[in-house]
């Protein structure tokens, strides 16, 4: 158990790849994309869904990265090959643990998108996303971040949040080029 526990901890360092591969040189970590997560979950959860159910969702939904990586669209693996990886993590990452069979059957459901809070916190999975892809406009083109997101983000408050995160997006690269062009 003690192993799995400080495995676990390494989501603190394991760098989410796809920043890394547009420029971003200090790019968040798993953990901290969680975090950012479950800080949209406490923010934005609608009231008539279970706010406990989405923070585990939340804090659950990429632990299995910490064995198998970040793995992006961009890797060449299938989503099959992906979530067949995942699943074994997860399942190996539960056994021993006081709540393994508990957490494993959270992260499962996650997966399956079976009910509205699953749902939604996959809609911030993405938003978040759009916003870290906004905090690195300055270094990197991060346009493909926001568009992504824009093709899962579906609730109207989510939409909402998203369009003005690409206006800002948009007004921040307009002003990069203008830095650009005039020096």
């Amino acid at each position: 158990m003690i192993d799995t526990l400080l495995e676990a901890v390494a989501l603190k360092r394991l760098a989410r790849a796809g920043w890394g591969r547009v420029g971003v040189e200090q790019a968040e970590t798993v953990a901290s994309h969680t975090w950012g997560v479950a800080w949209l979950v406490l923010n934005f959860l609608p009231a008539d869904l279970c706010r406990e159910k989405a923070l585990r969702y939340a804090i659950l939904h990429d632990l299995p990265e910490v064995r198998t990586g970040d793995v992006t669209p961009h890797d060449g693996v299938s989503h099959q090959t992906k979530h067949e990886r995942e699943e074994r993590a997860m399942v190996a990452l539960c056994e021993g643990l006081p709540r393994g069979a508990e957490l494993l059957a959270t992260w499962q459901q996650y997966e399956r998108q079976s009910d509205a809070e699953s749902q939604f916190v996959r809609q911030l999975d993405r938003l978040d996303m759009a916003i870290q892809a906004v905090a690195y406009a300055h270094e990197a083109d991060c346009s493909e971040f926001i568009e992504s997101a824009a093709s899962v983000v579906t609730h109207p408050v989510l939409v909402s949040l998203l369009e003005q995160l690409r206006a800002r997006h948009s007004s921040m690269q307009d002003s990069s080029l203008e830095r650009t062009s005039s020096g």
